[in-house]
């Protein structure tokens, strides 16, 4: 159980103890970041990001004048920046969600997704295992699962990562769960579905699509598009990690999922729809463009979350609320993010 907040100044900026997020500027670790600033104005929150093209410190402009939030720009590959970084600071609680997370990406340059997601992680468990922290909490993914046609994943089923992201993934992940094997470093281990909502870099689906209908441009669909996904609004997301800070147990892994799954041809029709204000199958057929597949394309990850939920944790954001919500934020905000070739 996480100690109570602390109520007394110390000597982290004013603030007896610190959490810090890696990639506090992305899309989960900016709503996770603004979740904590605002339920805990007692400790003061760090926020490392390298700020490449999926960051912005845009995400972060409700809480960057708050006294308890800080940012620090950064690498979290420096083992001198962020060994100084835990040494200055009273770093207790880490949420890592740095990472390199595009699937195609992943096998152009797997050297890189190895670098950031595994190499990354090794300079914080050294660091934080050093500075005896109170929990690291490690954001991983679905994907390391595999694809499942009719079979849920729990949290006891083996890993099988299909491409060089999720390959890091787990690869991490065996690392972190090393540190608690070895080193009773209290670790803990998530593993979530698709997460979307405002902020979300264009490369991902449902801001790639949004933007694309923004732009008169069509919806690139993969193959068939029958490859389903689960959908988890950041806003659950972001209590669930909360939820893991409070509740978690040291050494546990948990799934964080979702019952909303689509198939990706039927999130592109209902985009469609919501963008273009209509409902005619042939004219939403003429917003689909088919394109070749990937060599491997995961059916589907679906995850039981019950042992998640037992914490006191479950979705509560339903499709329809949370994707309008999504593509409202996207209109409001069509410059948020530029357009790139590769989206």
């Amino acid at each position: 159980m996480l100690v109570s907040d602390p109520q007394e100044p110390g000597a982290a900026g004013g603030f007896r103890t610190s959490v810090l997020v890696t990639g506090g500027a992305g899309f989960i670790g900016s709503h996770v970041t603004i979740a904590l600033v605002e339920k805990y104005p007692h400790r003061q929150i760090i926020n490392i990001d390298k700020l490449d093209s999926c960051s912005s410190l845009k995400n972060l402009s409700t809480v960057q004048q708050r006294p308890n939030y800080k940012f620090i720009q950064g690498d979290i590959c420096n083992p001198y920046l962020i060994k100084s970084l835990f040494d200055r600071e009273n770093i207790d609680i880490v949420f890592h969600f740095a990472a390199q997370t595009h699937v195609d990406h992943s096998f152009r340059w797997p050297a890189l997704f190895k670098r950031v997601n595994v190499d990354g992680t090794c300079v914080l468990l050294k660091a934080a295992r050093e500075a005896g922290v109170q929990k690291f909490i490690y954001a991983s993914t679905d994907e390391v699962y595999g694809e499942s046609v009719d079979k849920e994943f729990d949290e006891f089923c083996p890993r099988r990562p299909s491409n060089p992201y999720s390959a890091s993934k787990a690869a991490a992940e065996s690392i972190v769960l090393s540190y608690w094997n070895k080193y009773r470093l209290p670790v803990i281990v998530t593993r979530s579905n698709n997460v979307y909502g405002p902020h979300q870099y264009l490369e991902k689906v449902i801001p790639k699509f949004i933007s694309l209908l923004q732009l008169n441009k069509k919806c690139p669909i993969q193959g068939s598009g029958l490859q389903s996904r689960h959908f988890l609004h950041t806003d659950d997301a972001a209590e669930a990690f909360l939820t893991v800070m409070e509740k978690g147990v040291p050494g546990e892994i948990y799934n964080m999922g979702s019952n909303c799954e689509l198939s990706i041809i039927q999130l592109a029709r209902e985009l469609i729809k919501m963008m273009k204000n209509t409902s005619a199958d042939a004219d939403l057929d003429n917003w689909l463009d088919f394109v070749e597949d990937r060599p491997h394309n995961d059916l589907r990850y679906p995850m039981n979350s019950d042992k998640l939920q037992r914490l006191g944790w479950k979705p509560s954001v339903a499709w329809s609320e949370g994707i309008r919500r999504t593509v409202e934020w996207y209109k409001a905000n069509p410059n948020h993010w530029p357009v790139t070739e590769d989206m």
